[in-house]
């Protein structure tokens, strides 16, 4: 069975995660979007797709777009030329790899900004851009980097930012930074698991147990190797629970009689994945991602299909109670 089709088969729940003050964050960037003359969207490079918001075309309209594909040095670099590529081929996108580790990528972002307004007078009329992303991707860090100052106040956790403030670039781009929000639903249900699994959702919300065998299921498939030299492992097992059973009793993460501790292991795992300590990772791919949202738009579909069959059937039976 190829993995796309474990990933499906997968029995969780889906994961979702949209406090009070996402809501707000999306409505106040929907305002302030009719102004800005370029959009600056941060993604996680292990995650492209899953952090990227579909919400933002619908948003954008025809204003130019950098997408921002930030942690390249926790990310397969193979993987992120593949969706620089994948990413440009939207019209009027144009994406950016960068890390907090080279500041002078992060700059580069300036420039770039500028090129896509040529006949702009900077003297006359600033650029207005505005920056968003999802929770946690360091989106606040860029912008201190860029403005040579700190402005925006960072943390590894998700949902720092609260509002919306103005900044004022060397270059003359005035920046509005915004609160990283997610959208109310995560579809596919997969984008949840890896958003997860990367820190972008709080961890109060979700199962470290689910999100361990979720992430140990992708890399056995698609990184065996980095799983046998993060943990010494000759011979890889063959399912999701058995690699996690393994670390476990490789860190000594076992209790009286020798049954793993799952909930500690699975904080190993997450832990370690999140701090690249398993070497660079990309937990999707471009054509991965291209299947998922067909089989999502086909269930999608589906329960719409079944939804109106059942609405059909009560008007029906309400016809004959009528009677």
């Amino acid at each position: 069975m190829c993995f796309l089709q474990l990933l499906f088969e997968y029995n969780m729940a889906a994961i979702n995660w949209f406090p009070g003050h996402m809501h707000k964050a999306r409505k106040d960037i929907a305002d302030i979007m009719p102004h800005m003359d370029i959009i600056i969207e941060v993604l996680d490079a292990r995650i492209p797709f899953s952090s990227e918001n579909p919400l933002i075309p619908a948003l954008r309209g025809d204003t130019p777009c950098i997408k921002l594909l930030n942690k390249t040095d926790l990310a397969d670099p193979q993987l992120t030329e593949r969706w620089v590529a994948a990413l440009e081929q939207k019209q009027g996108v144009k994406a950016l790899p960068i890390s907090k580790k080279n500041p002078e990528q992060i700059r580069q972002l300036l420039t770039l900004a500028e090129s896509l307004l040529p006949d702009r007078n900077l003297d006359l009329r600033p650029i207005r851009a505005v920056i968003m992303g999802i929770p946690n991707v360091g989106k606040s860090t860029l912008i201190n980097t860029m403005s040579g100052r700190t402005i925006a106040k960072t943390g590894n956790e998700a949902g720092v930012t609260k509002a919306q403030q103005k900044i004022k670039l060397d270059n003359g781009i005035i920046l509005t930074d915004t609160p990283g929000f997610l959208w109310p639903k995560l579809n596919p249900p997969s984008c949840g698991f890896r958003l997860a699994a990367t820190g972008a959702i709080k961890d109060t919300v979700f199962d470290y147990i689910d999100i361990a065998l979720f992430t140990a299921e992708y890399l056995l498939r698609a990184y065996p190797e980095a799983l046998k030299a993060r943990y010494g492992i000759a011979e890889l097992p063959e399912t999701d629970l058995e690699v996690l059973e393994l670390i476990g009793v490789r860190r000594g993460c076992t209790r009286k009689g020798g049954s793993v501790e799952l909930q500690k292991v699975s904080s190993i795992l997450i832990t370690e994945l999140r701090a690249g300590l398993l070497g660079p990772i990309t937990l999707e791919t471009p054509e991965m991602t291209l299947v998922e949202e067909e089989l999502a738009k086909k269930e999608e579909a589906e329960r719409a299909r079944l939804k109106e069959e059942n609405d059909r059937m009560r008007r029906l039976r309400a016809r004959k109670n009528r009677k």
